[in-house]
């Protein structure tokens, strides 16, 4: 059986020292009274629920999972008990707006506790997140719709699924067939079925709030002529009540090879009542400030299965004896010696490590600037922070489910045979994690997003963002004593990001198909560039605070070393990326399609 513990101790130093949250704080409207004390406070407090309530949940959950029965679905034993618990205690309203029952509190403190949640037992951490559903309400609904519908998903006794993929198009929403109606009352009749839908039915939540990509008769082909309605499970009354059952059923749940606590549903809609969101044909645009929240909440499970994948491996290599170490017997006393002192498990080991502390610390700066935007009454300051998050955020889901998955595959395999058995808990992270590189779009769809509709449609202006903050901040330390290495590799890596930009916009020009070709490459190029970035800053933080306080923190040391491994063991791997990025279409379209099959 795994365990899990919050990693309070990494976010004070992310919120204290490394970003400066309280001070940037201090100068956003409605902030100035966050303090350390009350971010501790809480992040203690939603550390133990994580620890104590919710990981109790992981092995039995998934061993159990979930259950369908006449259009019913009933989660594993002990779900609904932490669930109710948990929206009791208010953790689903921390950052959302007071106006709707929310706390107000910023986003990052939201953030760190989804992260502790996803790792604790992610399949339950999915049903208690809510943020893109929230947001897309909140930014595009009239304020009626609003009003009856918000209060009631912030509290959390409502859930909101997204309902967009169907049977036939997956991720081309384009192809969608789900039918609008108008009625003489204003509201629509909504037909369709809708597949792969998270939490689409159970038993936790009194009502489901389902956010329903459908198309009006009249409307245009594609994309453009979508829109998007809220179609309650039940239909919900003036007065706030809830009324007769929509026409609205779970046809089936999906039997995935992961995340088992979680329902995956097919959901049909049959004449159903729905209200639009946003105005006609305009879905999605109202589906963007969904979609973004989305996405980084899938960046964030991959942070969180790597991480309690990284603590159990941990744990498991100071314990378990195999073999002597290559210099010698470590402790003679013994039969064996912990397999921590052999190379290969080390390298395995801060693998886990780098990537799992690197995507905090990017994760957090997301965060913030989702607080910045929403929160700064600074127009320019506005711009930016939406420049970097159309930026960030396909490497954020791309690169963190990625690197996730790697991370949970080096987990089992630091436990060897024993990672392969079901009961010890590391299979189940490999099998978690493999679905974030799927839903939100794939791996190949974020690097689209971030090479073709991004970078090369701005001409390069939302990376020139992104890029002059790393130049300033290698300026600034390129002479600083400790972190001198890093700095120079970073400094080096960021401007041959703009070059391979620049050579393959121009490749992009005599042949489309190179975007395509280059875009996942140029995704995990841009991963890895990008957690330099933030390891250098970690090293800065840590390095100045060994020498200000002239200790020997082990916390701090520890980051210092684990950066060193990034710089020379895993940023290297931008080389291979850079000369796959160059690399034309040509090696993957001239194979005739009748040849794939014989």
């Amino acid at each position: 059986m795994t365990t899990y513990k919050a990693p309070l101790i990494d976010y004070k130093f992310l919120f204290e020292e490394v970003f400066d949250v309280y001070g940037i704080y201090e100068d956003l409207p409605n902030s100035s009274d966050l303090t350390p004390e009350l971010t501790d406070s809480i992040l203690e407090q939603a550390g133990k629920f994580a620890e104590q309530e919710i990981q109790p949940l992981n092995y039995p959950g998934h061993e159990e999972g979930c259950h369908w029965k006449d259009g019913k679905v009933t989660t594993p034993k002990g779900y609904k008990e932490v669930y109710q618990k948990y929206i009791e205690s208010g953790w689903t309203q921390i950052s959302e707006n007071p106006i709707y029952g929310g706390q107000g509190l910023p986003r990052i403190i939201n953030a760190a506790i989804g992260e502790m949640n996803l790792s604790a037992c992610t399949a339950f951490g999915i049903y208690v997140t809510r943020d893109g559903s929230i947001a897309a309400i909140e930014n595009n609904a009239s304020k009626a719709l609003k009003e009856k519908y918000l209060p009631k998903l912030i509290e959390g006794s409502w859930g909101g699924p997204m309902c967009m993929s169907e049977p036939h198009c997956g991720s081309d929403l384009g192809l969608l067939r789900t039918k609008a109606e108008p009625r003489t009352d204003g509201s629509y009749s909504i037909s369709g079925t809708k597949m792969f839908i998270t939490g689409g039915e159970a038993d936790l939540a009194e009502n489901n709030i389902h956010l329903v990509l459908a198309r009006l008769p009249d409307s245009p082909k594609g994309i453009k002529g979508i829109s998007l309605f809220i179609v309650p499970n039940i239909l919900v009354n003036d007065d706030g009540s809830l009324g007769e059952k929509n026409g609205v059923s779970c046809g089936s749940i999906e039997h995935k090879m992961g995340l088992n606590g979680s329902a995956t549903c097919v959901m049909n809609f049959d004449g159903a009542t729905g209200y639009l969101v946003g105005g006609i044909n305009k879905g999605m645009h109202a589906m963007f400030s969904m979609v973004n929240k989305s996405r980084f909440t899938i960046g964030q499970q991959g942070t969180a299965l790597a991480e309690v994948s990284y603590q159990n491996a941990a744990l498991y290599a100071l314990d378990r004896l195999q073999m002597r170490a290559l210099t010698g017997a470590q402790n003679p006393e013994l039969v064996a010696d912990p397999i921590i002192v052999h190379p290969d498990v080390r390298r395995m080991l801060l693998t886990q490590r780098a990537f799992a502390e690197g995507s905090r610390a990017f994760n957090t700066y997301i965060a913030l600037l989702f607080d910045k935007q929403e929160r700064t009454e600074n127009e320019k300051e506005k711009q930016t922070c939406d420049a970097l998050l159309d930026l960030l955020t396909p490497i954020c889901k791309g690169f963190n489910s990625e690197m996730c998955t790697e991370s949970v595959n080096l987990g089992l395999q630091t436990f060897g045979g024993h990672g392969y058995i079901r009961e010890n808990g590391m299979e189940q992270f490999v099998r978690d994690a493999r679905a974030a590189q799927i839903y939100e779009g794939t791996t190949g769809i974020q690097g689209l997003d971030l090479l073709g509709r991004k970078i090369l449609a701005s001409q390069g202006e939302l990376l020139k963002v992104f890029t002059k903050e790393i130049h300033l901040f290698c300026e600034e330390n390129k002479n600083h004593r400790q972190i001198k290495p890093f700095i120079n590799r970073l400094s080096d890596v960021n401007n041959q990001w703009l070059e391979l930009t620049l050579k393959v916009g121009t490749q992009a020009m005599t042949d489309p198909n190179n975007v395509g070709a280059a875009s996942v490459d140029y995704l995990m190029y841009s991963g890895y560039v990008t957690f330099a970035y933030f390891w250098a800053k970690m090293a800065k933080s840590s390095a100045e605070l060994l020498e200000k306080n002239d200790s020997h923190s082990p916390f701090h040391q520890a980051k210092l070393q684990t950066a060193r491994f990034y710089f020379e063991r895993l940023l290297p791997r931008t080389s291979l990326h850079a000369e796959l990025i160059l690399s034309s279409s040509d090696n993957l379209m001239e194979m005739n399609s009748d040849h794939f099959v014989f």
